[in-house]
């Protein structure tokens, strides 16, 4: 197998067992360190074969594992376009290298174009090269089919990492019990990579139905099923417009549609037999895979489905739920915490639905539960402590059908879970929160002691000087319009609010995406606001431009408490032009002072959040006392 894997910089960390920001260090410290062989200045490449040598050399690698040079050998004979074509074909055929023992063999001894049209009829398109297959079948016999899969599996998210979005395993099991599938059928008509039925299977289902409009997401989803051993049967295509499993039902149905997709086929299927609770309005996409895994549901069985908060109230869809209510199809909505759905950073509502039998009665409630606050691996427990119950009879947080039943129909758990908290409960909880930001204030206080007051002035240079001297580096975001996708976008109202990223994009060639340390700016017309990014792999949203420092040089903290300065020093006049920030003056002191300075405008930052937050929960409490009766007690 020729040696011409690649790796980045994440990847040389892994096999060194260090973090990435030692691989950075090398780089800049030793001059014999392999220069990049591919890849973009920003996320370079290396040749696997050189990397190896040179940690060899600094006693940092015995070897590289095989498994691991599978897998940068298959990454650097397939573009990242279609890798997950090439790890669905790596499935299909570690399948049928379980499946037909000694026939391998006699096949690896057979030319390639025989091989591949052996494994894959009609195969000229197959895009893993023989060679790797034969070093793929070597590690299965060693580490067995279903534990090389998986390898290369997590390595396929790892590396896609910014465009692929897992559900969390809690999320996926809370999703299987509620939905009840114990050892029947479950359908997951938007199976991706089959994480939820690889659960569902887990938890004692006996067979596994799935959709996926993806080719290659499918390929890999049923190669993962069947070589976990399971009973698995995985289409391709768009459920919706494509029901490839007609009139079959299941005994629960697990789903995460894809949220805000308005080209759902509204036109296509206006008739369609599956709007039993009507045709769900344009706007509405989320509600036709409601009824689609209402439609493939046993009478009696329940579907769990993950969807966004604007499902619960948006008035276009406010008749279909109120039909689904009536005839005791919806019997709970829960929120979950932030980011829980892939793809969104929002807090996401899990509907659960029942199909009724034909003589059921219609039930008096419907249980809702604000999870949102929940830390993710208590999550199951504690929605089941609350969902099993209510299952026998309406429990604390069940909701009167009536109630549900007015103008808007809002599903929005908060709604009803705030209006029946207990008031005697509120006040103390309130006060609790209010002490505790008070703590962290006053620590925040306190470690103003140790700042003092320069004495004397600094050397000042600029941004500008900086740039020229390559301890800087600008980068405008690109002005070209955005189309939605999965990467998250760090935009200007992010920026200005202080949140995490909210928007949403396709990867793009003229992209720039944040790394952290990365002092992040509006492009100007406002007073300078500056962020330094923590964390990296969203990209740069319009109206915005990062300074990206040599760390080694520039501290961040540093950099952007001067901007800040700057800003508050021009607030009032007309803006900061992008012309006036290349202006702005920072210290021309060493590394180590730097570092002190980032240090108290961090200090500085953390005492301004405290303060506002002190001010939002005490503005919170004397209006919640006001709305009270008190009496002293003794």
């Amino acid at each position: 197998m020729q040696d011409s894997a690649t790796v980045a910089a994440a990847d040389i960390a892994r096999l060194a067992g260090v973090g990435r920001a030692a691989v950075s260090n090398w780089r800049r410290r030793f001059d014999d360190f392999p220069a990049p062989v591919g890849g973009t200045s920003s996320s370079p490449l290396f040749s696997l074969g050189e990397v190896e040598e040179w940690l060899r050399r600094q006693g940092k690698l015995s070897t590289v594992p095989a498994d691991e040079r599978a897998w940068q050998q298959l990454r650097a004979t397939v573009d990242d376009l279609h890798l997950g074509q090439a790890l669905g074909e790596i499935g299909e055929f570690l399948v049928f290298v379980g499946t037909t023992g000694t026939k391998w063999r006699r096949l690896a001894k057979k030319t390639d174009p025989e091989v591949i049209e052996g494994i894959f009829p009609g195969g000229s398109t197959v895009r893993v090269e023989v060679s790797i297959l034969r070093a793929i079948a070597d590690l299965a016999e060693q580490q067995g089919t279903q534990s090389i899969f998986d390898f290369l599996h997590q390595r396929y998210l790892e590396a896609h990492s910014r465009r692929i979005d897992v559900v969390a395993p809690e999320v996926a099991e809370l999703m299987v019990a509620l939905s009840s599938a114990g050892t029947g059928t479950v359908l997951d008509p938007t199976c991706g990579l089959g994480t939820l039925l690889l659960t569902a299977a887990g938890s004692g289902a006996t067979r596994l139905l799935g959709q996926e409009q993806d080719e290659a997401a499918a390929r890999v989803a049923a190669a993962r099923l069947r070589l976990h051993g399971h009973d698995a049967t995985i289409q391709t295509g768009d459920a919706l417009r494509d029901d490839r499993f007609g009139s079959a039902q299941a005994d629960a149905v697990v789903c995460i549609p894809p949220f805000g997709e308005r080209s759902w086929g509204y036109e296509e299927l206006a008739s369609d037999v599956r709007w039993h609770y009507g045709l769900p309005p344009r706007g509405e996409p989320e509600l036709p895979w409601v009824q689609h895994g209402l439609f493939h549901l046993r009478p009696g069985g329940y579907m769990a489905v993950l969807m966004p908060q604007a499902a619960a109230d948006r008035r276009s869809g406010r008749r279909i739920r109120a039909q689904m209510l009536r005839t005791g199809a919806i019997r709970s909505v829960i929120t979950l915490p932030a980011g829980t759905a892939p793809g969104s950073l929002a807090a996401p509502h899990l509907w659960i639905l029942r199909r009724p039998e034909p003589e059921d009665p219609t039930p008096t409630h419907v249980l809702m539960v604000d999870a949102s606050h929940v830390p993710l691996v208590e999550l199951p427990e504690m929605i089941l402590q609350r969902w099993e119950p209510f299952q026998r009879e309406p429990v604390a947080g069940a909701v009167p059908l009536i109630e549900l039943l007015d103008e808007d129909v809002d599903l929005t758990p908060a709604r009803y879970v705030a209006e029946r908290r207990d008031e005697a409960e509120a006040f103390p909880m309130a006060l609790e929160r209010l002490n505790a930001s008070l703590a962290e204030l006053l620590r925040a206080v306190e470690s103003l002691r140790e700042l003092s007051p320069l004495q004397g002035g600094l050397p000042m240079t600029t941004i500008a000087e900086q740039v020229r001297a390559g301890a800087i580096t600008v980068l405008q975001a690109p002005k070209t319009q955005q189309q939605p996708g999965k990467l998250p976008v760090l935009t200007l109202e992010d920026v200005v609010q202080g949140a995490d990223p909210t928007g949403r994009t396709v990867a793009t060639s003229d992209m720039i995406t944040v790394e952290p340390g990365d002092v992040v700016v509006p492009s100007g017309g406002r007073a300078m606001i500056a962020r330094v990014a923590e964390t990296g792999g969203m990209a740069l949203g319009p109206g915005l431009q990062l300074f990206r420092v040599d760390r080694e040089r520039i501290d961040p903290a540093c950099l952007a408490g001067f901007l800040k300065l700057s800003g508050a020093q021009t607030r009032g006049l007309s803006g900061t032009s992008r012309s006036d920030i290349r202006r702005v003056e920072i210290p021309r002191v060493p590394l180590k002072e730097q570092r002190r300075l980032g240090e108290a405008f961090r200090r500085l930052e953390t005492l301004e959040k405290n303060l506002e937050t002190v001010s939002k929960q005490g503005e919170s409490l004397i209006s919640l006392s006001r709305n009270e009766v008190f009496e002293f007690t003794e």
